[in-house]
């Protein structure tokens, strides 16, 4: 493990927070190294953990309706 100064560790644990931030998906399973990285090297900054998704609705989807032919 290289030591890092303050100042380089500040520089890595921000570019680590401003990859998090910026990301599409936030569930995403690609994240979570990322987000263990930096819960290791700035433990005050570690994210509340994100809610459980709802679930999906069920019934008919829009494009099964009975009685409507494509031409």
């Amino acid at each position: 493990m290289p030591e890092l100064s303050d100042a380089e560790l500040a520089a890595v644990i921000a570019a680590l927070k401003e990859k998090l931030d910026r990301d599409r998906y936030p569930r995403a399973p690609r994240r979570e190294p990322f987000r263990s990285c930096t819960g290791k090297l700035d433990p005050k900054s570690v994210a509340k953990p994100l809610a459980p998704r709802q679930p999906l609705p069920t019934g008919p989807s829009v494009g099964n309706r009975r009685g409507k032919v494509r031409r």
